[in-house]
C-alpha cells in the first residue's frame, strides 16, 4: 500500500476529506520522525514498537579484493510487531 492508497483509506473509513487526512497522516509521521530523532521509543499498544538502535562500527571485506573497509557507527530504526498485530497475521 502506498501513501495516496492510505490515504484514500482513512478518508474513507472516517468521512473526512482527502486534504484534511493527509494533513493529519503528514503530522502523525512527522511527530514520530520527530521523537525517533530525539532518542525517545515510539509504542503503539498492540501494533508496534520504533526503537532507535546504534549499530556498533565494524570492519567490512570487498568480495574479490579482500580489501577492508571500515564502516563507521549508524543509527537506525527498528521494528518491533505487537502482540494483536502479530495475532492477526498468524490467523
Amino acid at each position: 500500500m502506498k501513501k495516496t492508497e492510505l490515504i484514500a483509506k482513512v478518508a474513507e473509513k472516517t468521512g473526512l476529506s482527502k486534504k484534511d487526512t493527509q494533513a493529519v497522516i503528514d503530522a502523525a509521521i512527522e511527530t514520530i520522525e520527530e521523537a525517533l530523532k530525539n532518542g525517545e521509543k515510539v509504542t503503539f499498544i498492540g501494533f508496534g514498537n520504533f526503537e532507535v538502535v546504534t549499530r556498533a562500527p565494524r570492519v567490512a571485506r570487498v568480495p574479490g579484493t579482500n580489501k577492508e573497509v571500515k564502516i563507521p557507527e549508524t543509527k537506525t530504526v527498528k521494528f518491533k510487531v505487537g502482540k494483536k498485530l502479530k495475532e492477526l497475521l498468524n490467523s
